[in-house]
């Protein structure tokens, strides 16, 4: 069986789902690729592959909000990730809320489901 996923299909991004080890919180969902994962497999904290910079990413490497890996699992096609982590600094959203899934469709417009874990003026000085 193969040891990695398989990153043959499509444009070699797959999607990868950050879900909270503890609560089974969905968090986050970005892409990998191959080099994204294996610095997963290698340092147990989570890269991605930004589509928008088009380079490499760090998770938390801007706000210190960093992955920890608990588990990695795959889908049956080889073809989507779900990595279970610990969320360092409270917040895997950019937004500044813990989870980036933060609205919900409620008769017809989006409400806001949680309060910000911290302010990204602050933490991305923008």
């Amino acid at each position: 069986m193969t040891a990695h996923p398989d990153f043959s299909k499509g444009d070699g991004l797959l999607p990868a789902i950050a879900q909270d080890a503890e609560t089974g919180q969905v968090l986050m969902m970005a892409y990998m690729n191959r080099e994204a994962w294996e610095k997963t497999v290698e340092t147990g904290t989570v890269h991605y592959w930004s589509r928008s910079r088009r380079k490499l990413w760090l998770k938390g490497e801007t706000s210190g909000h960093v992955q920890k890996v608990v588990d990695i699992l795959v889908d049956c096609d080889l073809d989507t990730i779900l990595v279970k982590v610990h969320q360092l600094g409270g917040a895997a959203c950019h937004e500044g809320y813990k989870s980036c899934f933060f609205r919900r469709l409620k008769d017809g417009a989006f409400e806001i489901t949680e309060d910000k874990v911290f302010d990204p003026e602050e933490v991305y000085k923008k």
